[in-house]
């Protein structure tokens, strides 16, 4: 037989798309010709493979070869075709047993010696191999973990193309290769952690600060977007990292929505490949657009991507170009990124919660005029750089004062993070049930149209909101985002219907950006 067929995977943004490697060798010039639009690494593998063949010890004799990778529309690239490409050229010289492949996906990149190294995405290729009914997967093994996560699929992790070569004409895995009946990586645990355990803080460590502790609770159980604003060293930034120490448990859809984000990148742990707690992404003002977003000539996720299911820490807020943070509306409002260009459109999942921190002015003293040393055009010119559309996509806005001497050598530990985390998985154990059976996760993904259902407000409560609404000059979206915030607060005292009481706390969180973006 000289024509042969693997099935192996191409990746495009986060989408999986099959590929088929089709070999055909003939009697002619020694040459090795490849074609389906491939990008220049793809290319190489011509090199690779043949060395790595002959490094492994199959006869490679000198033949025409003709490598096609189907469909001839889709871009391939990446390495991790070196592999399938190996495997139908042994399949079209005889040494693999015709049809052995059939219903098995190969992935994998070849070092020359014949050795089989890990490759980025395997999570969401082999998901769509579930998908679409294929009953095994070849891996390197090093990604075979990862790709166990997948329940369900007979998962084969090879280390060499001679073990590859070996299971497609016995049927028989390598010794430590297949995956174990009783083997899984989804228990309580096991799983890695996509933030460091070091830079994680409890909330018993910060001095006083009662008010931004109660703001903070309140965000992170509905998972609303946060803004503190406060002097230099008030505590913003370490408030912020104990934020993650009270993120609520994912569930196992979560941890794989995560985890194949991560996998794309390459980011996962070899050996726990499971991410089980939410990401906490902190991001340095000099990040581009492209770096926020994601992007580029092959379109990868971002930050926001990254920071999908859990927090995206902006510290120093103003300090960000201001066409960057204006970037982050749509992310904000549609919680996905879409990345269009001339050969396709890509979509990113970013549903994360906002966590901003900043000085209300450039020496941090304002509205202090004892202290600041800033002028009134300094002033508005520093807070003129976060946009009024920018800031309505703030649920919170909350300040932060300076702590007195006494906070600080009061022996007495705060509340813990521990503490505070049970209550917000209370809450959301409550939103979770009267969300259930419809794609909200939360109250800060409410639309508007939601609102009538999960939020009635009586007579007494649409009076005060008409009030405030006049008063406080809010807009659509504002009075839609309080709206949210008191149906959190509602949560957080068991209470089904929303009171004036929660309202008007709620409302209190929109004070502070009053007061420093007059109208």
């Amino acid at each position: 037989m000289s024509f042969s067929t693997i099935l192996s995977a191409s990746l495009e943004g986060l989408r999986a798309e099959f590929v088929h490697v089709e070999a055909d060798l003939s009697n002619g010039l020694p040459v090795f010709h490849m074609v389906g639009y491939l990008a220049s690494e793809v290319r190489e593998a011509g090199e690779r493979v043949r060395t790595a063949i002959r490094n492994s010890g199959f006869e490679y004799p000198p033949k025409r070869t003709i490598i096609n990778l189907s469909p001839a529309t889709l871009r391939k690239r990446g390495a991790s075709f070196d592999l399938p490409i190996a495997a139908a050229i042994l399949a079209s010289l005889g040494q693999i047993p015709p049809g052995s492949a059939e219903n098995c996906l190969v992935i994998g990149e070849l070092s020359l010696s014949g050795g089989v190294k890990k490759v980025p995405g395997i999570l969401p290729i082999v998901m769509k191999a579930m998908e679409q009914g294929i009953q095994a997967c070849i891996v390197p093994g090093e990604n075979a973990p990862e790709a166990r996560l997948v329940s369900g699929m007979q998962v084969i992790g090879v280390k060499s193309l001679r073990q590859a070569a070996e299971y497609l004409r016995t049927g028989q895995a390598p010794e430590g290769a297949a995956q174990k009946e009783d083997e899984s990586f989804q228990k309580e645990g096991g799983g890695a952690d996509c933030s460091k355990e070091e830079d994680i803080l409890d909330f018993s460590e910060l001095c006083g600060q009662e008010n931004v502790r109660r703001a903070a609770e309140i965000a992170v159980s509905g998972g609303h977007n946060l803004l503190m604003i406060g002097p230099p060293g008030s505590g913003k930034s370490m408030t912020a990292k104990c934020i993650a120490g009270i993120l609520p448990p994912l569930d196992i859809r979560e941890s794989l929505e995560i985890t194949k984000i991560y996998s794309v990148l390459g980011l996962v742990d070899e050996e726990r490949p499971l991410i089980q707690k939410r990401p906490f992404r902190e991001v340095h003002h000099t990040a581009t657009r492209a770096a926020l977003l994601g992007g580029g000539t092959v379109p990868h996720p971002g930050e926001v991507s990254l920071a999908h299911g859990g927090v995206l820490f902006l510290d120093e807020l103003p300090e960000f170009r201001k066409s960057v943070l204006e970037v982050l509306r749509q992310p904000l409002e549609e919680r996905s990124v879409q990345i269009s260009r001339a050969y396709g459109n890509y979509r990113f999942p970013a549903d994360f919660m906002l966590v901003a921190a900043m000085n209300p002015c450039p020496c941090g003293c304002y509205p202090d005029l004892r202290k600041c040393t800033c002028t009134p055009a300094q002033i508005q010119a520093y807070l003129g750089r976060i946009s009024r559309p920018f800031l309505d996509r703030i649920d919170l806005c909350t300040e932060v004062s300076k702590a007195a001497y006494s906070e600080l050598t009061d022996k007495r530990k705060g509340e813990s993070s521990a503490q505070i985390r049970e209550r917000v998985c209370r809450a959301r154990e409550i939103q979770a049930k009267r969300y259930q059976g419809t794609d909200i996760t939360n109250n800060a993904a409410l639309k508007s149209s939601d609102l009538k259902t999960y939020c009635r407000l009586k007579d007494a409560e649409n009076r005060l909101m008409e009030k405030a609404f006049e008063v406080m000059d809010l807009t659509a979206r504002g009075f839609h985002r309080v709206i949210k915030t008191a149906r959190t607060i509602a949560d957080m005292d068991g209470q089904e219907e929303i009171s004036e009481r929660h309202l008007k706390e709620a409302l209190s969180y929109r004070m502070a950006d009053g007061r420093y973006w007059r109208k």
